[in-house]
């Protein structure tokens, strides 16, 4: 049989018996729709959000922007930590997800952008305009390009790897 997908270890791992299965579902879900792709747009927005919201105060040196931005990182924290637990929740219970790199490097890359954006909320604490420029802004980017890149780490394993999905595959590789 001859391989139709793509091997590129790291970036893309494919496996055919896995395009072939038809997937494993979420261990955090509701009425077998999975949570965790659902709850990760909010940080995800928010996060990203606060990048804007930086540049915004950048151009305008509106203390408005500041508070967003401030308060974006609150929401992106607060609910990033709720996603955090339903994708810990399939990273535990679903051998197929630590069984691929992009298991590890969508957990991995999630925690340091939370751990990122609590150190930027950290700083704005008590000085939202003055911690913006240039930190804040520089830690917001650093956030939102790690977001970009876990992002495509959670596709491959939903996408590709079957992960939370409705189906009825084997918990580790097929």
């Amino acid at each position: 049989m001859t391989k139709t997908t793509p091997d590129i270890p790291l970036l893309i791992e494919s496996d055919e018996a896995e395009l072939r299965d038809s997937g494993v579902p979420s261990t955090v879900h509701i009425a077998k729709h999975p949570l965790h792709p659902l709850i990760v747009t909010f940080p995800i927005a928010f996060l990203t959000g606060t990048l804007v919201t930086d540049a915004a105060y950048w151009f305008t040196s509106d203390p408005f922007w500041a508070r967003a931005s401030f308060w974006l990182l609150v929401g992106g924290l607060v609910t990033g930590l709720v996603a955090a637990a339903t994708g810990m929740s399939d990273f535990l219970r679903i051998g197929r997800v630590r069984e691929h790199s992009a298991g590890w490097a969508h957990m991995v890359g999630n925690i340091a952008a939370l751990t990122l954006s609590a150190v930027n909320l950290w700083l704005r604490w008590g000085n939202e305009t003055g911690a913006i420029l240039p930190t804040g802004m520089i830690i917001s980017l650093f956030v939102s390009a790690i977001l970009g890149i876990t992002g495509w780490y959670g596709a491959e394993l939903i996408y590709r790897h079957k992960v939370a999905v409705i189906g009825v595959g084997p918990n580790r590789r097929p």
